[in-house]
């Protein structure tokens, strides 16, 4: 398996982690819903009930965002080759390495750690067209791009 395709299935990983948590949470909170009885203290029970419908739409929010990282890590293809920095590129830089896709935290492959961030990100814009060679500054830190996969 490629670097790219192994950051790649790194963030499908992530996000899938991400939306089970979501889902287990949604089901918690459902089923205490259904489990909960309506005792002689109505307040309490509406109360409860409130808290456990928070909890849900919190849960479903998570869920969403989990799906909209999915649908973006969908119209990457990890076999793709870049010259100039675009979505799916690994970037090698003075300063870090980077993986272009999706906000995920640092990766690790081969013993070497990737920040896999967002094209949206301060840094993934600066990024995005840049090639072997090219320069920029990112809050007082001056990076050098020394390779694009």
């Amino acid at each position: 398996m490629s670097l790219k395709e192994e950051l790649y299935k790194q963030c499908l990983e992530y996000v899938q982690s991400r939306m089970d948590a979501a889902q287990q949470g949604i089901d918690e909170a459902q089923q205490a819903s259904k489990d909960d009885t309506k005792s002689s203290a109505g307040d309490k029970y509406e109360t409860g009930r409130a808290m456990m419908q928070q909890e849900t739409d919190r849960n479903m929010a998570q869920l969403n965002e989990a799906n909209k990282l999915k649908v973006v890590l969908n119209t990457i293809n990890p076999t793709a080759a870049h010259t100039a920095i675009d979505t799916g590129s690994v970037v090698k830089t003075n300063n870090g390495n980077f993986y272009l896709a999706i906000s995920a935290g640092t990766l690790h492959v081969g013993g070497e750690s990737y920040f896999a961030i967002s094209p949206a990100s301060p840094i993934g814009f600066k990024l995005k067209g840049l090639k072997v060679g090219d320069k920029f500054d990112l809050n007082g830190k001056g990076y050098l791009i020394e390779g694009v996969l």
